[in-house]
């Protein structure tokens, strides 16, 4: 008699799977590829983790983690080694801990998001690994859309975290926190809660906390599956946007250097302002700084010409018109 194997409880099974499409689609890693997992001990990137070490050599791929300690907690370099003892403990190999220095550039939630995706990059380096797994969900997805609306930002920005990043994998990107909790806590899994998380000085936590549970209440259930659907359909419009950017920057750019005004007039503003915002940043004007106020009056320079002077933008860099083209002077080093 034949018995067939068991089947793993349903949450097991979906996260299994998103990894498996994540690691298969095309262009993606291939067969004998080192794969790392970025994993905090928090229980979405534990469940990437376990669902990894499944599914990784049944595809042909190598499989390690990576766990960051940003120094930022009483205790955190003792959680970190916890944490690589997991991973090792699962059959990742490599396994490496690595502490980082946060700085004060972009306050404290943009400061150690730049020190741990510094030190996740190092690692793939060190290891030259094809790809790097990140555990965001469709909640997360949800708290970064609902955060960048507030703050005003364009379709790209609106169109939140794309599944594929460069290097970076988002395999639970289409999955909800619940699901992913729950394969978590059916792999045996002890998972750390962050207190940042429930912190209400970081204004993530207070989106998770009240502002989403608020708009439930409010307008109904599904506001986070919602949000989530609007970044897909909004990254879709951003892609199209921005190859017909690539397209119009061949014919505005000159060989002398600046876009031609004249040629930047003539085309629809949602592509004249993300070519001057392209070009600013060429020129060396910080991506994180630079505003859609301070685009608007580089815009003003080819719809409102009326002789104005230069537009300053941030890191030293200008904006001016002169003999017909848009040209930026970069900041003095």
């Amino acid at each position: 008699m034949s018995h067939r194997p068991s089947q793993p409880p349903p949450a097991i099974a979906t996260a299994r799977r998103a990894v498996r499409a994540a690691l298969t689609e095309p262009g993606g890693p291939q067969a004998g590829d080192l794969v790392l997992v970025a994993c905090s001990g928090g229980a979405d990137s534990l469940a990437l983790a376990g669902a990894t070490a499944f599914v990784a050599p049944r595809i042909g791929l190598r499989a390690g983690g990576i766990t960051v300690d940003h120094g930022l907690q009483e205790g955190s370099a003792e959680r970190a080694a916890t944490v690589a003892a997991t991973l090792r403990g699962l059959g990742l190999d490599p396994v490496e801990r690595v502490s980082v220095d946060v700085g004060r550039a972009g306050g404290p939630e943009g400061a150690a998001r730049t020190a741990r995706y510094a030190a996740l990059d190092a690692a793939a380096e060190r290891h030259r690994a094809a790809a790097v797994l990140l555990g965001h969900t469709s909640d997360d997805q949800a708290e970064t859309v609902l955060l960048r609306l507030a703050r005003g930002s364009g379709a790209r920005s609106l169109a939140g975290m794309s599944a594929r990043t460069g290097r970076y994998l988002r395999p639970f990107l289409g999955l909800d926190r619940a699901t992913v909790r729950s394969a978590c806590d059916l792999m045996d899994l002890e998972a750390w809660e962050d207190p940042h998380n429930t912190d209400p000085s970081y204004a993530r936590s207070r989106v998770r906390a009240e502002a989403l549970p608020v708009l439930e209440k409010v307008l109904g259930p599904g506001i986070a599956k919602a949000l989530a659907r609007t970044a897909d359909l909004l990254r879709d419009d951003a892609d199209a946007l921005d190859a017909w950017v690539e397209e119009a920057e061949r014919d505005v750019g000159r060989p002398e250097g600046g876009l031609g005004a004249a040629a930047l007039a003539e085309l629809p503003r949602a592509v004249r302002t993300r070519l001057l915002r392209r070009a600013a940043i060429a020129a060396g004007c910080p991506a994180g700084a630079l505003t859609a106020g301070h685009v608007a009056e580089l815009d003003r320079l080819v719809t409102e010409w009326r002789g104005q002077a230069h537009v300053d933008l941030p890191g030293g860099t200008q904006g001016r018109r002169a003999d017909g083209m848009i040209l930026f002077t970069p900041p003095l080093r």
